[in-house]
């Protein structure tokens, strides 16, 4: 009979291991920051301040809303809701991204990183089902004004806000789940920061991502279809503006805003996904960083400033709290 020494038996034992799972992958590295290694005191400030002027808006606005009793309406809770998923977003990327900066090897763990997927993937929907239910608030107050407070009451306003969160959060949470279970044959991600398919794309060929494309899919669709009925609902306000002076006046000063940010918002993320599929890899990584963040550069910083100039409320009690601080 043939024997092993302890020695050989370790070594047989590993080789074992790794021939039966090889996706051991503990540690992920994000390469895509690689390119602006030698500018990072300069972006580490920019970005750094960059953040700080999102925490600042966003925070000022959420504080502003739930102080003033003026300002428990749906509309403006809803806005509430629209900062804090502002914060969730950004909290996921800005503060690992400038660790990366002062770091010298741009590494992640495992769990963190699907952390960080689930993250940004979540905060994109629910910016999409915030956005449909603040839609629906402004049908119900221009072409249904007479029902608005039977329909849009607390109870369906709380409803509502669940809704817009806990969607997205049950469906990615699926999703991860999912990709958890995936056995990876690479580690290296060309981003700055985790992305669910990206994992997807690193699976041995062997391992079944046929769940992982179904969810995907069905996810497409449900948002998809947030898109629609959101369009179902311009298209009766904007019927409903044409015939009204009062509507019109209406309109312009709420509708406005969450239609910039609607728009905005629907072009960094189409934007960024059409690339991420379909787009050149020949293009310098800083352009194809730029592509990937825009979700987390223009809509947190942008949402609270326009609501803020916009809605008259907002800006009344911005102007009254800059009177008071000057006294």
């Amino acid at each position: 009979m043939l024997t092993l020494d302890r020695q050989d038996f370790r070594i047989v034992t590993i080789c074992s291991l790794i021939m039966d799972n090889v996706s051991v992958v503990r540690i992920f590295t994000l390469s895509g920051i690689n390119e602006t290694m030698n500018y990072r005191g300069t972006i580490f400030s920019l970005t750094l301040l960059y953040y700080c002027l999102i925490l600042f808006f966003n925070i000022s606005l959420i504080i502003i809303i739930i102080l003033d009793e003026n300002l428990h309406e749906p509309m403006y809770v809803l806005l509430c809701s629209f900062c804090i998923n502002g914060l969730y977003g950004t909290t996921g990327f800005y503060p690992k991204f400038l660790f990366d900066l002062l770091s010298s090897s741009q590494e992640i763990s495992y769990e963190g990183c699907l952390l960080q997927a689930f993250i940004m993937y979540s905060f994109a929907c629910c910016d999409l089902s915030i956005l449909a239910v603040m839609a629906y608030d402004r049908y119900l107050a221009i072409c249904r004004p007479l029902h608005y407070h039977s329909f849009m009451s607390k109870r369906r306003l709380s409803q509502l806000v669940c809704f817009s969160w806990l969607t997205p959060l049950c469906i990615f949470s699926i999703s991860i789940i999912l990709t958890s279970g995936l056995k990876l044959c690479g580690s290296k991600i060309q981003k700055l920061f985790c992305v669910n398919w990206i994992i997807v794309k690193l699976a041995c060929p062997e391992a079944d991502t046929i769940p992982n494309n179904i969810v995907s899919y069905a996810t497409i669709i449900i948002y998809v279809s947030h898109g629609f009925f959101i369009i179902w609902t311009y298209m009766h306000l904007i019927r409903t503006c044409v015939t009204s002076k009062d509507d019109r006046v209406k309109f312009m000063q709420t509708c406005v805003p969450h239609l910039v940010s609607l728009v905005t918002f629907l072009f960094v993320i189409v934007f960024d996904l059409m690339y991420m599929r379909f787009g050149s890899t020949d293009l310098p990584q800083s352009l194809q960083n730029f592509i990937a963040i825009e979700f987390l550069l223009i809509p947190p910083l942008m949402n609270p400033l326009i609501y803020g100039f916009k809605l008259t409320k907002i800006r009344n009690r911005i102007l009254c709290l800059l009177h008071v601080l000057r006294k």
